[in-house]
């Protein structure tokens, strides 16, 4: 893969992402998105966590989601595209649920670096903790839905965050499992409430552009980290 234009910004340490393997957990929205920018980055090998497929929903959003690629698990689909950006990265789909009673199904220790893009809390709270436990760096997502600010997102410890329901969530439960940082992508964003859809259902809303950014500033923080830049 042509890494010169990344060459210029980090040098030649950028050719290091080669040897990272990092996993996503999570290919939708924000997710999809740390995936693109790992793959566009030169990483070695991504693997992808996600028990869900392609729906028409998900197509003004997910920069998986396509019009041709509708009941496509989204595994398959994230990993065709990674491939279709860098032919050499060893990238591998595993189509399941991360929750506490399946956690043991994953091996954290042979990852170089996790992101959480899940939007189930008992598994972002388990995830967080074998993280920790096996000593493997972790970004995690919080809340991106129902918002239209990009500009509010930040990268902060889940202790010093504010406004974020989901982020307050998880904090009672991460003490009592002993985790004691976590990064996370967060927005000081009020939340907006969304109507009901056409079948009378509430359902969150989302816009293409706040889960991409929430991505992307995890994707940065995670090429920075393994790069060894502040």
């Amino acid at each position: 893969m042509d890494l010169s234009r990344l060459e210029l910004v980090y040098g030649n340490k950028a050719k290091t992402l080669a040897d990272k393997r990092v996993a996503v957990f999570g290919a939708g929205g924000v997710g999809g998105y740390v995936i693109e920018a790992l793959a566009r980055c030169g990483v070695g090998a991504i693997d992808v966590f996600d028990n869900d497929s392609v729906s028409t929903s998900n197509i003004n959003r997910q920069i998986i989601a396509l019009a041709d690629n509708v009941g496509e698990p989204k595994t398959d689909a994230a990993v065709k595209r990674i491939l279709s950006i860098n032919p050499d990265c060893k990238a591998e789909g595993h189509f399941m649920f991360y929750a506490p009673d399946t956690a043991d199904e994953v091996e954290l220790s042979r990852f170089d670096f996790v992101a959480d893009a899940i939007d189930f809390i008992p598994g972002k709270v388990e995830l967080a903790a074998r993280c920790q436990e096996a000593g493997v760096p972790l970004v995690s997502s919080m809340g991106a839905g129902n918002k239209i600010h990009p500009e509010l997102l930040e990268l902060a410890d889940i202790y010093s965050t504010s406004v974020c329901p989901l982020a307050r969530a998880m904090r009672s439960r991460l003490r009592k499992r002993g985790v004691e940082k976590l990064t996370v992508v967060y927005s000081r964003e009020e939340a907006r409430r969304p109507g009901p859809s056409e079948d009378g259902k509430i359902l969150p809303g989302s816009t293409a552009f706040v889960p991409s950014c929430a991505g992307l500033i995890m994707a940065s923080y995670i090429v920075n980290t393994l790069l060894g830049e502040k």
